[in-house]
């Protein structure tokens, strides 16, 4: 079985918002990240990678990964796409 990193999206906001980070644009700064990368990672529409998981434990200090994400286990024979590339068979 294949594994992944996923966001606690609810929490992550919550915790942003009590943060004093009112926009996508200011949470990306303090990440070190493109605006897009965040909405995309919030929305579910792109998994969390490296530069994400990092820059949210340096902004959102002293929270933990255990606070911030989780890791999921994904369904046998679908692994995650780290290429960001579509998937074909041969």
């Amino acid at each position: 079985m294949a594994h992944t990193v996923k966001l606690k999206t609810t929490t992550f906001v919550k915790i942003t918002e009590v943060a004093g980070f009112t926009s996508h644009y200011a949470l990306a700064r303090a990440m070190g990240l493109n605006r897009s990368t965040v909405a995309r990672v919030v929305t579910g529409s792109l998994q969390p990678g490296t530069a994400f998981i990092a820059g949210a434990l340096v902004a959102l200090a002293p929270l933990s990964f255990d606070d911030l994400f989780e890791v999921v286990t994904q369904p046998t024979g679908k692994a995650p796409d780290l290429t960001g590339q579509a998937r074909t068979n041969r």
